[in-house]
């Protein structure tokens, strides 16, 4: 069996796996990062919407490249269909891009292969390797080959289905409510706004939301993500996406392109996010925004942290979780508190009548809320509904 040896060996390709790859080769430790499918960044199954404000903070520049669509705003939408548009003069930073996601996350593996990590594609982890009781690697399949690589410390950036964490023994189980089950349908030939991307709340998504996000003039990414405990036909997204699209006037017409789906979890990040040896980003680690589901920008921001953590931790020869703990103090530090807030708000707007949505949409559009993200609207929401902030009125 081919044994590889390196500092350092991240599995998964994403946008995590890459910034992790990227920093710790930066810091000039020896990385390997494997990924399992022929091609970063697809298949796809991700909605491509983000925020524009964190690429600075990760220090990628904007490259029309992977850029598909600059927004002028987003407008959310009750079940009624009363509408809360964000412009630019409102919502500043948080008016974000549709990526070209396949493009994204290759331009991220191509800058951690440029600071000089080893990528080897069609490279699949099946397991851990212990000594004594310490992981010392990884065992996987690459281009059918079962290889084993050795490795100080492990970076898990496997996604959702994270099996990395499992098998190192730290518990990823969810409950079904912080689990989202979605598909999305690339669709031309539909009357949308080009400049402005949709979030459509209430039953017609149970527990979760429609998002149409424009990729071009009538073409769009058009989803849905539905909280599994919350539905009434299985967990099935499709039921749900296909009634909608029926009733909407502009979408009725259109026509499939691409299908995708996947699940996403909605919890507010694990308890433990690192173990002797071992550190887990982006949705490994349960690290996602409970009420959106993007996970590309926490991503992208855990990986840094933890390769710079696992330069200082090389230094010393020591990649123990004690060692480790600066990486968990900066994505806490930098994000809990906005994540169990979410979560909280989340589990609270899951529990709204349509009636109550409604009414919260439209107080939306009559408030003086000046810049409009996820805290400023819910110290709006708190000063006429406060029961629904009951409980974590504090990080409000």
């Amino acid at each position: 069996m081919k044994k590889l040896k390196c500092d350092i060996v991240v599995v998964g390709g994403g946008p995590g796996g890459s910034m992790a790859a990227k920093y710790a080769a930066l810091g000039g430790l020896d990385v390997i990062m494997i990924e399992k499918k022929a091609e970063i960044g697809s298949p796809l199954r991700c909605a491509e919407g983000v925020s524009k404000k964190w690429l600075s903070e990760i220090g990628v520049e904007p490259d029309p490249k992977w850029i598909c669509a600059d927004m002028a705003g987003a407008t959310i939408r009750s079940p009624s269909g009363f509408t809360f548009q964000l412009d630019e003069s409102k919502a500043g930073a948080e008016v974000g891009y549709v990526l070209e996601r396949h493009k994204f996350d290759k331009a991220l593996a191509e800058q951690a292969a440029v600071a000089g990590a080893k990528i080897m594609m069609r490279t699949g982890c099946t397991g851990v390797i212990k000594k004594d009781g310490k992981l010392i690697g990884i065992k996987a399949r690459s281009m059918g080959e079962e290889i084993e690589i050795h490795a100080k410390c492990i970076v898990a950036a496997d996604g959702f289905e994270s099996q990395v964490a499992r098998w190192a023994g730290i518990d990823t189980s969810l409950d079904a409510k912080d689990i989202d089950t979605c598909i999305q349908y690339r669709m031309a030939n539909i009357d949308i706004d080009p400049k402005y991307c949709e979030f459509v709340i209430g039953s017609a998504a149970p527990g979760g939301y429609i998002w149409i996000f424009p990729k071009g003039e009538r073409i769009a990414n058009v989803g849905i993500g539905v909280q599994v405990a919350k539905c009434k036909h299985g967990s099935d997204p499709k039921y749900y996406l296909d009634k909608f699209i029926e009733k909407d006037k502009r979408l009725k017409n259109g026509q499939i392109l691409e299908i995708v789906g996947g699940g996403v979890s909605t919890c507010p990040g694990l308890e433990e996010s690192t173990a002797d040896n071992l550190v887990l980003v982006g949705d490994a680690a349960r690290i996602i925004d409970p009420i959106t589901g993007g996970g590309i920008a926490h991503a992208c921001r855990t990986g840094m942290y933890a390769g710079k953590v696992l330069t200082d931790c090389a230094k010393n020869g020591d990649f123990s979780k004690s060692a480790l703990k600066p990486y968990e103090k900066m994505w806490r530090d930098r994000m809990e508190d906005k994540l169990y807030r979410n979560w909280m708000a989340k589990e609270r707007f899951a529990s709204l009548s349509d009636d109550v949505l409604d009414d919260l949409v439209k107080m939306m559009g009559e408030s003086d809320i000046g810049e409009v993200n996820v805290h400023n609207l819910l110290k709006a929401i708190k000063e006429k509904y406060p029961e629904i902030v009951e409980g974590f009125e504090d990080l409000i």
